[in-house]
């Protein structure tokens, strides 16, 4: 596969996932970014913003084997991984597969359940594999985790540790649709009791597993010149650097960006990445990996205005 069918295939894939989510264009893209690279989403907006339809759309118009964890504070690791049970017609212990087992994991309300739990992700998310009893048991090469946290509410939800949020290439804030747009969306379901599933409103699987590998193997060909890559390590270290915040991003977030800055190139239909890429996507790999010193936070600092500062003291190549 060359990048023109990349980019072909990525907006047939927008195509699709528009037929049944109004807006939400930017998300889609990065979805898509995620998806070619090999990473991992965390969506942060308020209620009822169709942070979980788009998921489901995203996986129904991909033809991925969808899962769905519905997280709770009540949820334990085995929950999500599975378990060992014992056979006594057999006399052996069988394993019986938690819905982790599939290639996009959709962990709702991620930050709802205790940080015990959240754990049993973490070797899913970096690995692709899961261990139960020493036994490792490897994922799809597809899989993928789309996590939706609600932003408001903070009585009942557990912030989501360092090392799970470094795990996640993408922190994207989901915001509400336009005027327009939300007029659209009451014609659209307003008629309607509860949200149809996506087949119900034409979407279908429009690609496979070898079209997927195909592209992710485009993507992996896209060319990272040398001093692209000195411009994302420098952007990375600074964040170590600056005065405004506690810890910085890790070498993880410099691996994650590069990556991304490739998917990005290859949607544009460029075997080549620019600066441009990496400036579009930094605050979206680094917003979640930087925590804000006790200064800036009393002087309400945002994250998004550092990472804007730190792109625009950060000299990029030409």
């Amino acid at each position: 596969m060359n990048l023109d069918n990349v980019r072909a295939l990525a907006a047939a894939i927008r195509a699709e996932v528009g037929k049944a989510v109004v807006g939400q264009d930017d998300i889609v893209d990065h979805l898509l970014i995620a998806l070619f690279a090999g990473g991992h989403v965390l969506l942060e907006g308020p209620p009822g913003t169709a942070k979980t339809f788009l998921a489901q759309c995203f996986a129904t118009a991909l033809g991925l084997d969808f899962g769905r964890i519905q997280f709770t504070p009540d949820l334990m690791p085995g929950d999500i991984l599975g378990s060992n049970l014992f056979n006594f017609q057999t006399s052996q212990f069988t394993l019986t597969r938690g819905p982790i087992f599939c290639e996009l994991l959709l962990a709702d309300e991620i930050n709802r359940t205790p940080p015990k739990t959240q754990a049993a992700l973490l070797e899913a998310m970096q690995e692709r594999r899961v261990t139960l009893d020493g036994e490792t048991y490897p994922l799809s090469d597809r899989f993928m985790v789309v996590a939706t946290q609600n932003p408001i509410e903070n009585q009942g939800v557990y912030p989501l540790p360092e090392a799970q949020l470094d795990r996640f290439l993408f922190k994207l804030l989901v915001a509400y649709p336009s005027a327009d747009e939300e007029a659209q969306i009451v014609r659209r379901f307003g008629s309607g009791r509860g949200t149809p599933r996506p087949a119900e409103l034409g979407v279908s699987a429009i690609t496979s597993a070898d079209d997927i590998a195909a592209a992710n193997a485009a993507v992996s060909k896209v060319t990272l010149a040398e001093t692209v890559i000195d411009y994302v390590v420098r952007l990375v270290r600074a964040t170590r650097e600056s005065a405004d915040l506690v810890a910085g991003a890790s070498p993880r977030a410099a691996v994650l960006l590069a990556g991304a800055a490739r998917a990005r190139a290859a949607l544009d239909g460029r075997d080549y990445v620019v600066p441009d890429d990496v400036k579009m996507l930094a605050t979206a790999v680094l917003r979640h990996r930087m925590l804000l010193s006790p200064v800036a936070e009393i002087e309400g600092r945002q994250v998004e205005a550092i990472v804007a500062d730190l792109v625009e003291r950060t000299e990029a190549p030409r």
